[in-house]
């Protein structure tokens, strides 16, 4: 591959406090936990990773508090080759934080947008040429929502494809939505966003890349439905597997691969990075994901 795709994600940027524990406690209980740890997080600075990993490269845009949480957040991009040319501190709120517990290799998590809630359009239009350089935008919605339409409008009126992670779970008019090339909901925001919308909208169901955890990834591709299998792993920690999957998604579809095949790559980057703890900590590299692949017979 002669060039690297540029990938410009716009989002949020949290630390991570992760507990892992056998069980999670009822209200007014108290347990003792197995571990405690903060890692960099952030939808939108793990699919930043993911992406780096795998051979995107990636610009970001976003905000962290004037903090010693904001400082390490940047060192984190920073030393994963990504440009932060578009990450400004904010001086009059922290930096986003994420509560995470951990149990039995599922998670619940509490995120506090702190800075992230400064992702504003003002702010994003400062980096307006860095957009327009872009081979493929991506976007979530841990960020203000007006941020995401402007967005959704300036990549569609300058013909570059957005990848649309809707999580957490937040509505957008049928105009705004297809303004998004493809639009990557879990099972459970499917349901929550689109259930109605589906039955009657065509076009927009043509958007859908459905991430169904152990059930794979559901999609339409040139009319007909398509159901990626999921690959049989161990689960450690599913914490950041959509993550690495819309991070990975981004980089195959940037390198104008079919869009099963696009599908098929960023299975297998999910699949490897459950098997390993913390959400950017089980990301793998493109090395590793062609090794994964060729021990399974695949090259893609």
């Amino acid at each position: 591959m002669s060039k690297r795709p540029v990938i410009t994600v716009i989002g949020s940027i949290n630390m991570d406090m992760v507990t892992v524990t056998d069980s999670v406690p009822v209200q007014g209980e108290t347990i003792i936990g197995e571990r405690f740890a903060t890692v960099p997080g952030g939808k939108g600075a793990n699919q930043a990773v993911a992406a780096a990993r795998l051979g995107g490269k990636v610009q970001f845009i976003g905000r962290v508090g004037e903090d010693a949480i904001g400082k390490q957040l940047m060192n984190t991009l920073q030393q994963e080759g990504i440009s932060i040319n578009g990450v400004e501190p904010v001086t009059h709120t922290g930096s986003g934080t994420a509560t995470i517990i951990v149990s039995n290799g599922d998670n619940r998590i509490i995120v506090v947008p702190g800075a992230n809630k400064e992702v504003t359009p003002d702010y994003v239009r400062k980096y307006h040429d860095s957009i327009l350089s872009s081979d493929l935008v991506l976007l979530q919605f841990e960020i203000p929502l007006e941020t995401v339409k402007y967005c959704l409008n300036l990549c569609s009126e300058h013909g570059i494809s957005v990848i649309l992670n809707p999580a957490p779970a937040r509505a957008l008019d049928a105009y705004d939505w297809k303004k998004a090339a493809y639009i990557t909901p879990n099972e459970t925001e499917a349901k929550e966003l689109f259930s109605e919308q589906q039955a009657r909208d065509r076009e927009l169901d043509e958007k859908l890349i459905i991430t169904m955890g152990e059930g794979g990834v559901k999609f339409i591709n040139e009319g007909a439905v398509h159901h990626a299998p999921a690959y049989n792993v161990k689960a450690v920690d599913t914490t950041g597997a959509g993550d690495t999957f819309n991070g990975a998604l981004a980089v195959a579809l940037a390198e104008n691969k079919p869009l099963p095949e696009a599908v098929a790559f960023a299975n297998g980057a999910a699949a490897l990075s459950v098997q390993r703890f913390g959400a950017q900590g089980g990301m793998p590299t493109r090395e590793e994901l062609n090794d994964f692949f060729t021990e399974r017979g695949k090259e893609i």
